[in-house]
């Protein structure tokens, strides 16, 4: 009879900030359901890492178990330089990485998340938004978290967007707690053109590495 025990793994192992010498933060697309292997394997190698994770329930033989999972499946957020990525490169979990133009964005946009993982505050997935409001929260648990609106009638559903992804997720706030900072258009066209292009060429040097470990 199956047990359905869960794997726990820690969210954050490290800091979010920004990183000194050679290393940069940099998104592990990995394999089907091997985020939470790949953050495992890097704990235990010393490499900072973040997985978002929120709870889900499922039934189970008219039991509900409540587990967590990745927040955006198939990611995980790591802090690497040549050297450590080659360590992960080894574990066969990685399908390929997405270098960080913008560092800085990166890091707010997770530290939100981070910020808003705590008891009676749910989370949800949503639709991530190219344009809306711009607010901040500035009462209750989410105090100091900024987000994103669709528009004035929605204030009660803050979004909180990771652009490189092109991902969000949803919290549900009372209206009185937001404020909002501006208008929030995201224009970066030719910035997605440059990511695709740095995402193929770290393919390619992931081929030629690998043919010259098999020489």
């Amino acid at each position: 009879m199956p047990t359905h025990k869960p794997v726990l793994i820690d969210d954050l192992y490290g800091e979010l900030i920004l990183p000194s010498g050679d290393e940069r933060w940099m998104v592990v697309h990995t394999k089907p359901r091997c985020e939470k292997k790949l953050a495992e394997y890097a704990k235990r190698n010393g490499i900072w890492y973040y997985l978002p994770q929120m709870d889900s329930k499922r039934l189970y033989e008219k039991r509900l178990v409540t587990f967590t999972k990745p927040m955006f499946p198939g990611y995980l957020f790591t802090m690497l330089d040549m050297h450590k990525k080659q360590i992960l490169l080894l574990t066969g979990y990685t399908v390929f990485f997405i270098k960080v133009t913008n560092q800085q964005q990166l890091l707010d946009e997770l530290a939100n998340i981070h910020l808003s993982h705590q008891p009676k505050v749910e989370l949800e997935q949503a639709l991530w938004l190219s344009k809306g409001l711009e607010v901040e929260i500035i009462k209750g648990p989410l105090k100091g978290v900024t987000g994103v609106v669709e528009n004035h009638k929605k204030l009660t559903e803050v979004r909180l967007q990771v652009n490189i992804l092109r991902q969000a997720v949803l919290v549900k706030v009372n209206p009185s707690d937001v404020k909002i900072l501006g208008e929030y258009t995201i224009v970066d066209e030719e910035e997605e053109v440059g990511k695709e292009e740095e995402v193929e060429e770290e393919e390619e040097e992931e081929e030629e590495e690998e043919e010259v470990e098999e020489e």
